[in-house]
């Protein structure tokens, strides 16, 4: 029922007014002068106001100005019942506030049209209240959210601030939180890995696949696991997690510590380019493979492109909305802007590039993440240490793997951290982690599973052994892997003894320099790094001496 408000000093006029409008069935309000009729607004929801002109204590005029001035969430109409009839009069009128005007003597069917039409003009501006304040609550909610996810992930990031020789990155969000992340971490034996992902999406829809994956990027590098392992876990991850629509483009890429070779695998990204210092393109990087999260564990796709590079080559990465950004002419900034961009300067920066997008932008609106990575090839000099005295006090274990061990757990993450906490063995730990990691491996894939790494050779090869891998794996119900672990404080020695219960493999020297050529990791780093490597006659066990100093 609409609800008018008449306010007027005169009785007759009032009498007159609230009998028309209850004829009509309106429900009504009054008040004697423009004080009074504040403070029934005050105090009763009016849906119209019909205003006398020439009132005591408080006129029409200045009673129209404040009613405009309290209520204007909502369209409250105020129409102004007077007998002026000067031109001047009726600007003022208007210029206070006013909406409208009816004049005495009244006219019942014209004064009851106005109050509909004005009726109807209110319900509308209702509506539109009530939905820009449902919008509000819902905008403040998705700030919040946003706030709280940036906050998290920005927590989960670990170590962008590191390595600010070898990198050199910018992230330009589109929103809050972007749909872009860039992973920084090094493996035990101090590889540099990094990955630049760009999930479908912006705010909370990335973040639910963008804060796992990087869970699961920190943990398997940390456990050295080769690049297309990691691609290979997170794409099972997003799998099962996302839906079909969600995916993440992305670049993992592994810089070995002495800087001289990258393993890279490219699922969806724009091209990255090998540069040199002076920005001209040496090698163009293709993408390979589909975006994580596409395919299912059965169809994913493990090769690597493996890459030379020196003190003089540079890796560049970026997400699509570089080369798609476009300026007020619909133009696309495109590859070769880009390419030319880095060419620009000698040692460009990322940021330097990111202006030079910006400013072909010409101010149109960003609708895309813009994120450059700048990888310098360079040798990771590890931290320095203080040196710690070495434990005087002897010791050994044993661990024995059964089957169902050997499927659900990784024994060398947690070997090593054992043997980190030994006074004076923590320095040692990249090394102590590599000879372990690439025996259990070997005594388990070549030893146990009897796999053959000839099998990478073909076509699709690191597929077919990985499926191998998992087919020989869920089958096995009898194995056995030992691991003996010794130290002696007067040799300064870690005395290491793995052995399985395999059929054995080659460990005959040719071989080894085969496997380690093709596939960049192999029995021949066990002889870099140990002090003595012996095998059995069998093969299914290895002997390592690891001198401390």
């Amino acid at each position: 029922m609409t609800h008018v408000l008449i306010v007027d000093d005169q009785a007759l006029n009032r009498i007159l007014l609230e009998k028309m409008l209850l004829e009509e069935n309106y429900k009504i309000s009054i008040a004697f002068n423009g004080l009074e009729a504040l403070e029934v607004l005050e105090k009763e929801a009016i849906d119209i106001v019909l205003l006398d002109v020439l009132m005591p204590v408080m006129d029409g005029f200045e009673a129209a100005k404040r009613i405009k001035q309290r209520y204007n969430d909502v369209y409250l109409p105020i129409i102004f019942i007077t007998s002026l009839e000067d031109q001047n009069s009726f600007e003022r009128c208007l210029e206070v506030g006013g909406d409208d005007f009816i004049q005495k003597p009244f006219e019942k069917v014209i004064l009851n049209a106005k109050i509909k039409a004005h009726s109807r003009t209110r319900e509308l501006s209702k509506k539109a209240h009530q939905q820009n304040t449902l919008l509000e609550y819902h905008r403040n909610q998705i700030e919040r959210e946003h706030e709280i996810i940036e906050h998290i992930f920005n927590n989960s990031l670990e170590n962008q601030d590191k390595f600010n020789d070898h990198l050199d990155f910018s992230l330009s969000p589109a929103s809050m939180f972007n749909g872009d992340m860039f992973l920084v971490a090094q493996s035990p034996i101090g590889n540099l890995y990094c990955m630049l992902g760009d999930f479908t999406g912006h705010g909370l829809a990335a973040a639910i696949g963008a804060l796992p994956a990087s869970r699961v990027f920190y943990t398997m590098v940390q456990k050295g696991m080769a690049v297309n392992d990691i691609a290979s876990e997170i794409n099972i991850l997003l799998h099962s997690l996302l839906p079909e629509h969600m995916f993440c483009a992305a670049t993992i890429i592994e810089l070995s510590a002495s800087g001289k070779s990258i393993s890279a695998w490219l699922g969806g990204l724009p091209d990255a380019y090998l540069i040199n210092t002076d920005g001209e393109v040496k090698q163009t990087l293709e993408s390979q493979h589909m975006a994580l999260g596409i395919l299912d564990s059965d169809e994913f796709e493990y090769e690597l492109i493996n890459l030379e590079v020196d003190k003089n080559t540079r890796l560049v990465l970026s997400t699509d909305g570089i080369i798609e950004t476009n300026n007020d002419a619909d133009i696309f900034y495109g590859e070769q802007r880009f390419l030319a961009a880095l060419k620009s300067k000698p040692m460009i920066s990322s940021q330097r590039v990111i202006d030079n997008v910006n400013t072909f932008a010409n101010g149109s609106e960003q609708l895309d993440d813009l994120s450059l990575v700048l990888l310098n090839c360079l040798p990771l000099t590890p931290e320095p240490e203080a040196k710690e005295a070495y434990s005087n006090l002897a010791f050994n274990f044993s661990l024995s793997l059964n089957a169902q061990q050997i499927k659900c757990t990784d024994p060398v993450y947690d070997v090593v951290n054992v043997l980190s906490s030994v006074e004076g063995l923590r320095s040692h730990r990249s090394n102590i982690f590599l000879l372990l990691s690439e025996a259990y491996n070997n005594a388990l894939d070549h030893g146990v599973l009897g796999l053959d790494s000839d099998i990478k050779k073909q076509d699709d090869g690191f597929f077919k052994y990985y499926e191998l891998r998992e087919q020989a794996l869920s089958k096995m119900k009898e194995a056995m892997i030992i691991i003996d672990m010794r130290y002696c404080p007067d040799t300064l020695c870690l005395y290491f003894i793995i052995c399985d219960s395999g059929r054995g493999f080659s460990s005959d020297s040719s071989k080894r320099t085969e496997l380690n050529a093709e596939f960049g990791r192999g029995l021949s780093l066990l002889e870099e790094v140990a002090e003595k490597v012996t095998y059995n006659a069998s093969g299914n066990q290895v002997e390592l001496c690891y001198k401390l100093l």
